[in-house]
This record gives structure tokens, C-alpha cells and sequence, in this order.
């Protein structure tokens, strides 16, 4: 899961985060204001420790995509567009993780693939940092990493059917009902996640909250563009629908990360869903 939780009401702005990763710029330009947004994530400090901004300094060029931004620092502007092809020096099944966190699973599957490429969205820049220090360990060249909110960012820097895969693994469950709008596994980022994958990609994702499996299940199977392959599949008897089950088995190249096991010591269980893009016409 993306350890970065930002909250929806909060503005992205404030100078000392930036300069600790380099003092780019990224302040809202002067008369200019920031627009609030519902967003899935809260805010977090963006201050790095001396060990992790000195991985950042060293190496951040070979991993971090920096984009033109919007206003704040988790936004892209409006023209930015990614080329795949450009940002990895080649041709080759691209697979996309929203929320990588400190980065153990896309750098755990980049290792075992090297054939494929791997580009994570990410906005707490800590763990960027901690995903670019676990890349520099295991020798990989095929991640890279965007600091930039997947909700909006997605619509404007990638094509159509670019993806071959995306990951939305254990996504804020923002427990609460009165904070549920803020998840981002609903009916319009499904459309959103459609519109990037290839005929046949596959959606993937987990959750160890049993009411997001429960809405993630329903979401894609609700998406005209998307099939569940496991629909009816491993029912769940405390699922609101007991006959209608719809989870996928665990994927196999889903690694046990440290947020799972804090999870599965709290008792919780996990859900997998995927969804397969239907052909495109």
C-alpha cells in the first residue's frame, strides 16, 4: 500500500520539504491559488533524513521522472505527456503500480522480470527515496517512479492502451462512512484505468478491509470496459452478497509486504480482485 496518506483537504504547497530533496521548485506561483480536491491519500511530511537524502542525492536521476508540474507537488501540468518508450530506453511490457510505497513490491517484481518495465506513482517522497535505495540494492534499471497523484495525473500523462498491467494494492480503506468518497477504487478511476490498459491487460488488486473488497469486486464488474474472470468465484459469507463472490486467488507475484503482515497481525484477511480489459474496437 501506499504508505502516503494525504488528506483530501489539505493544500499541497510549503518550501522546507522541497529543499530536502533537492529545492526544486514546486511553491504555488505568486497570485496563484490552489485548488482543493477530493483526494485518496493525506498529508505527509516530505522531509527526508540525512541517509535517505543522500540515496536521494546520488541516485534519484536514475529513477525519479520529475514532471512539469501543476500547482503543488503532487500534480502534473496539463501538458505534460510520459513516453514510455523515451523514460525506459526501450520497448517492453510496461506494468504500473499506484501507491507503491517504500517500493518492496514493484522492486521485488522488477528483479524477477527484467524483461518487463515497471513505473510506480508514489506521493510520499520518503518512500520514494526508500524505493530508489531497495533499486540501487537489487541492481535494477527498470523502475521508475513519479511523485504524483494517480487520480490526477493518470488522465493527462499517459496514452491510451500503454499499460499491459496495473497494480492498486491495499489502497487507503479510509474506514470511516463519512470518508468513503475518498477512496480512489470507484466507477470513474476504473474507467480511468481502462483507458490505459492493452486488450486483455490486467487490473490487479488487494485489500485486507472486507467492505473495499466488497466495492473494489463490484466496481469492476460494473465497468462495461472490464471482466471479472473470477466472477462467482470464492464466495465470502460476510460479504452483503454471499452468493455473488467475484475474488481472484492470491496473485502470485504479489509479495508479502511489511504493511500485509501488520494486516494479517491484526487479524484481517485478504482479498484479491482483478479486472481483464476487454477487447478494444
Amino acid at each position: 500500500m501506499s504508505a502516503a496518506r494525504m488528506d483530501g483537504s489539505a493544500v499541497d504547497g510549503g518550501r522546507g520539504a522541497r529543499d530536502a530533496v533537492g529545492g526544486r521548485a514546486g511553491e504555488c506561483p505568486e497570485g496563484a491559488v490552489f485548488m482543493r480536491r477530493t483526494k485518496s491519500f493525506t498529508r505527509r511530511a516530505r522531509e527526508l533524513p540525512a541517509n535517505l537524502a543522500r540515496t536521494w542525492q546520488a541516485h534519484a536521476s536514475r529513477y525519479v521522472v520529475e514532471p512539469r508540474r501543476g500547482v503543488g507537488y503532487t500534480t502534473v501540468a496539463e501538458d505534460f505527456a510520459l513516453d514510455l518508450e523515451e523514460t525506459f530506453g526501450r520497448c517492453a511490457p510496461v506494468t504500473l503500480e499506484i501507491g507503491s510505497g517504500t517500493g518492496e513490491q514493484v522492486v521485488s517484481a522488477a528483479a524477477a522480470h527484467p524483461e518487463r518495465d515497471y513505473l510506480a506513482l508514489e506521493v510520499w517522497v520518503p518512500g520514494i527515496a526508500k524505493l530508489v535505495s531497495k533499486a540501487v540494492n537489487a541492481g535494477v534499471e527498470n523502475v521508475r517512479v513519479v511523485e504524483a497523484d494517480a487520480a490526477q495525473a493518470l488522465p493527462i500523462m499517459l496514452a491510451d492502451g500503454v499499460i499491459d498491467e496495473v497494480w492498486t494494492f491495499f489502497p487507503d480503506p479510509w474506514r470511516k462512512a463519512r470518508h468513503r468518497k475518498r477512496r480512489l477504487v470507484c466507477d470513474s478511476f476504473a474507467l480511468e484505468v481502462a483507458r490505459l490498459l492493452r486488450s486483455g491487460g490486467a487490473w490487479r488488486l488487494a485489500t485486507d478491509w472486507d467492505d473495499y473488497a466488497w466495492q473494489m469486486r463490484t466496481v469492476v464488474e460494473a465497468c462495461d470496459l472490464l471482466e471479472n474472470p473470477h466472477q462467482g468465484e470464492r464466495l465470502d459469507p460476510q460479504d452483503p452478497q454471499p452468493r455473488r463472490g467475484g475474488f481472484a486467488p492470491r496473485f502470485s507475484g504479489r509479495v508479502v509486504t511489511h504493511f500485509e503482515t501488520r494486516g494479517i497481525e491484526a487479524g484481517r484477511r485478504t482479498h484479491d480482485v482483478v479486472g481483464i480489459r476487454r477487447p478494444r474496437d
